[in-house]
């Protein structure tokens, strides 16, 4: 009898299932592009991993190439450029990850303190608008602002007695500030919507009560408002953090010149080198999976100390 109805549980919770998915087969119909989507350009291109471990023939093509193992990784980690672009990478996504995150959040803070709702839609449009720029736009900007001589920068620092002639992206000093600004001024406004849909699904009552107790706008912010969007801000933290070894491929390689390669050159960039202009297909694709590996494997630590810590993950 116990035989009997262990196996029939299985069968009951699929016809279960069955009926649930045919209850709501409209929600699941309109989920069937973003499933279709993800198999298409996530998943099956995952079995292009093969060439991390295979000497790629052309007249053999994937599956019948010859297979060399792990001696690309071993190639990589012994190359004297591997230390390089794994400092350049984890310095420049570090500076992305965590100098950037408390910007956006400050941002909708204050963008949640406009009282004046046409001046609140302009700032926000006016904030908004270089995400919808391409880096190649952006970068081109940054070059024209920057020029030697005739860039603004160059001639307000000429009209007030400088030298005026400072080519900044050639100056590896410059650098990481060009960066840094270039991200801010293209991310920030986009990036603060989330945590200002989350200000909004605040309680009200809460800040009533504070209003009664006198609390200042600042402890109101302090004591109210961050402690309940910190959940979106550790999720967004976790999601981010898989991305540590990738550093932004469109506004660095834009960014590479002769005078600031010892910072620029990244791993991002150097895939692109050896994968695409130098033909090494697989030995591209194993620093590639080298970035998702160790994403990954973050992605996991930061959930499990979040979930032990605030309660907080993403499973």
């Amino acid at each position: 009898m116990q035989q009997a109805s262990s196996t029939l549980k299985p069968a009951k919770s699929g016809r279960s299932l069955w009926k649930s998915i045919v209850l709501h087969r409209y929600l699941y119909f309109m989920l069937l592009p973003c499933v279709a989507f993800f198999i298409i350009f996530s998943y099956i291109p995952m079995g292009g991993l093969l060439l991390a471990f295979k000497e790629y023939k052309f007249n053999k093509g994937l599956l019948h190439s010859p297979w060399v193992g792990f001696d690309y990784f071993v190639t990589f980690f012994n190359s004297y450029k591997s230390k390089e672009l794994i400092s350049n990478t984890l310095i420049i996504s570090g500076m992305k990850l965590f100098l950037y995150l408390p910007f956006p959040i400050m941002m909708a803070l204050m963008f949640n303190e406009i009282r004046s709702k046409w001046f609140k839609n302009v700032s926000q449009s006016i904030l908004y608008l270089p995400h919808f720029l391409s880096w190649v736009i952006v970068i081109g900007l940054v070059q024209r602002l920057l020029a030697p001589d005739t860039g603004l920068l160059n001639q307000f620092i000429a009209e007030m007695g400088g030298d005026g002639s400072t080519f900044y992206l050639m100056e590896p000093q410059y650098f990481y500030q060009i960066m840094f600004g270039s991200h801010m001024w293209k991310s920030l406004g986009w990036d603060s919507i989330i945590y200002l849909a989350a200000i909004a699904g605040v309680n009200q009552e809460l800040y009533e009560a504070a209003k009664i107790d006198g609390a200042s706008k600042f402890r109101e912010m302090w004591n109210i408002t961050i402690p309940s969007i910190t959940p979106t801000i550790v999720i967004l933290f976790i999601l981010s953090i898989g991305g540590i070894l990738s550093a932004g491929f469109d506004q660095i390689y834009l960014l590479r010149t002769p005078g600031n390669m010892q910072y620029a050159d990244i791993l991002d960039t150097y895939i692109i080198q050896v994968g695409l202009k130098g033909g090494q297909y697989g030995y591209a694709t194993a620093v590639g999976m080298f970035q998702g590996l160790i994403g990954l494997v973050l992605v996991i630590i930061a959930n499990r100390i979040s979930r032990k810590v605030s309660e907080t993950s993403l499973w």
